[in-house]
This record gives structure tokens, C-alpha cells and sequence, in this order.
């Protein structure tokens, strides 16, 4: 019978998740995955495999998440409309400026690692898409509550929400300012999501 693992493998993905999105991949080294995670080179690897198969294992678990949390805001707000513009201001919605300056896992990797890995290429890939379908559920509601026009294409408005939203993103990574993030994404919404209720 094998022996039970002693240690949590959500709580050391995660803590090895944070270490790749504060350092990147080339950057984080074996050491550094040890450290986070408390664990030796052989449980390491013998629990998750090398540092790439760790790595995507933490990206994975990063999407999945994300995907949870888009899902759960998307789908509470008690207007759609209302949705769709949290979500343009959500990559600025942090007063000390720190989480943004880190930006996203997801978009960081494929600009690290997406020519020379296809799997993560592949990854990025299927994530925007799973974004896209979800954004545009929330899109087709807002049409039907009469708050966008019935006429317009709920997925290509999603896609140019969320080519949006990940521009804010990596603005926001530059450092510029909350308040000229703040006033960007609210020029988006204003262009990308007219208030057609009065209509």
C-alpha cells in the first residue's frame, strides 16, 4: 500500500504558482520552487514531474481559477451591462498598484514561452476562447435585459472586450498610473458598451 503524501498539493501548487508569476518561468529556478514549496528535489518531481511539467500544472490551475472567478462575477451581477464594465476595470481595481504591475499568469507565459512552447501556445489558446464563450453568455444576457443592442454579435463583442481587457492588463504592467488606467477603461466602456436602456 503506498504511503499517503504529508503535504497538501494545492497549497504547493499555489505557492509554486505565485513563484512563476512573480519570477517567470526562465527566471524561477529549482531552488526557488524547493523554497516556496518546502519540499525536497525528489518529492517535488516525484509528486508533479520536472519544472516544466510543475510549471504547467500551476498554469492550468491558474485558468481554471480565473475561469471560476470570471464565471461567479459574470453571472451574480444583478445586470449584465454592469458585468461587462466591471470587467474592463477589474485589472485596474487595486489601490496599492501591486497586482496590476504583476499582471496576468496567463498572458505572461505566452509572451515568455508561446513561440517555443506549443503547449502553452495551445494552452493560451483554448483559455481565450473558454473567456470568450463566458463573456459573450454575459453579452447575449445584456441583450436580452435590453441594455445592448439585440442586433450586435455577442461573440465578436466578447472578443473585443477581452482584447480589451488584456490591453488594460499590460498597460497596467508598464506602471502608468491608476488614474489613466481608471479613465482608459472607462472610454472603453463607454465605446465598447453604449448604455442603450433609454433608447
Amino acid at each position: 500500500m503506498a504511503r499517503p503524501r504529508s503535504f497538501d498539493e494545492k497549497q504547493v501548487l499555489n505557492a509554486v504558482r505565485e513563484q512563476f508569476w512573480d519570477a517567470g518561468y526562465a527566471a524561477t529556478s529549482l531552488e526557488d520552487l524547493m523554497r516556496v514549496s518546502g519540499l525536497g528535489k525528489g518529492s517535488l518531481y516525484a509528486a508533479f514531474g520536472d519544472k516544466r511539467q510543475l510549471f504547467l500544472r500551476a498554469l492550468h490551475s491558474y485558468t481554471d481559477d480565473s475561469h471560476g472567478h470570471l464565471r461567479k462575477a459574470l453571472s451574480e451581477a444583478p445586470r449584465a451591462l454592469d458585468a461587462l464594465r466591471m470587467l474592463l476595470e477589474a485589472p485596474i481595481d487595486d489601490p496599492t498598484g501591486a497586482g496590476t504591475r504583476r499582471g496576468c499568469l496567463m498572458a505572461n507565459s505566452t509572451c515568455e514561452l508561446g513561440n517555443a512552447d506549443p503547449e502553452v501556445l495551445d494552452h493560451a489558446h483554448r483559455t481565450y476562447e473558454t473567456s470568450t464563450a463566458l463573456i459573450g453568455d454575459c453579452v447575449a444576457r445584456a441583450q436580452r435585459e435590453g441594455d445592448l443592442p439585440a442586433g450586435a454579435d455577442p461573440i465578436a463583442l466578447a472578443r473585443a472586450l477581452l482584447a480589451a481587457q488584456q490591453g488594460l492588463v499590460f498597460m497596467s504592467r508598464t506602471g502608468l498610473d491608476t488614474a489613466t488606467l481608471t479613465a482608459t477603461a472607462r472610454s472603453l466602456a463607454a465605446q465598447l458598451l453604449p448604455d442603450h436602456s433609454g433608447d
